[in-house]
């Protein structure tokens, strides 16, 4: 049960939206976009989140969008995680949100929803960090595509009354060699003590990765440590890890050693695992 009452909007245009939470902002009431609900729904439950008035996008059509068109493939922020995984347009994509909690929350957790998310694991934005992905914010000032680097920062930064529209990716990343791992405590169901997605391309190794640090990343130097083929592949995962952009989490899912552990071991299957497809 959610303690606290909220007002509820369901606008069917981009430009509806935006007019609505600007109109609820000039009243003084504290506002949020609602894509899939699943986590508004958990955190209220617990008093870590609240709002006056919620604005639900999933009846845009513009966020339902989900197919090739030209030279890309356009995923729309309502699009559900099943929704990915099932169709196999993204391979990479549709492997790394395919291990993001169960089947059932996976009809209503949305990849909007999933990289927006207040955890800090947020694992659908990884293979958008490796394929430069472009996004599609709507706000006040119009709909503007942006590169997701420019809006990426440990997080998706949005101005107020911005929101996700859609994820643009060009087709010519979805036919690399990639591998995806999860590695959990104890079931395949939970979140990650080490997530990555991996990918080849031109004969280098790219790699992302969740549940290493307070936020998802990917960083040209480990990735730059992970291709030294001068070392032996021990030799180039020991580098990668001290190049991580910040401090090993340690928290109930796993003591920094512990995840240090998980990690180095999990670098190990991405390298192999991508040096035999390239073979």
């Amino acid at each position: 049960m959610i303690p606290f009452d909220f007002e509820y909007y369901k606008p069917q245009t981009i430009s509806e939206a935006v007019q609505t939470f600007q109109e609820l902002r000039n009243q003084g009431k504290q506002v949020m976009y609602y894509c899939g609900g699943t986590e508004f729904i958990t955190f209220s439950r617990i008093n870590k989140m609240e709002a006056e008035a919620v604005i639900d996008i999933k009846g845009l059509p513009d966020c339902h969008v989900f197919e090739q068109l030209g030279d890309q493939l356009v995923i729309g922020s309502a699009v559900s995680l099943n929704k990915i995984s099932e169709s196999n347009l993204f391979p990479l994509l549709g492997n790394t949100v395919k291990q993001v909690a169960d089947h059932t929350s996976r009809n209503k957790i949305t990849i909007g929803g999933n990289i927006n998310s207040r955890l800090i694991y947020r694992e659908g934005i990884l293979p958008l960090l490796l394929t430069d992905a472009k996004v599609k914010i709507a706000g006040i000032d119009g709909e503007t595509v942006l590169p997701l680097e420019d809006v990426f920062n440990q997080e998706v930064k949005l101005g107020a009354g911005q929101f996700l529209v859609q994820i643009f990716i060009k087709k010519s990343y979805m036919s690399l060699p990639f591998v995806c791992l999860k590695k959990t405590k104890i079931s395949k169901i939970g979140y990650p003590v080490v997530s990555i997605a991996a990918l080849v391309k031109e004969q280098q190794i790219h790699a992302a990765f969740s549940g290493v640090c307070e936020y998802p990343f990917r960083s040209s130097q480990v990735e730059a440590a992970l291709n030294e083929t001068s070392l032996s592949k021990a030799e180039r995962i020991d580098k990668a890890v001290t190049l991580l952009p910040s401090q090993i989490v340690d928290d109930i899912q796993a003591s920094r050693e512990y995840r240090e552990f998980v990690l180095k071991n999990a670098l190990l299957e991405i390298v192999e695992g991508l040096e035999d497809l390239l073979a």
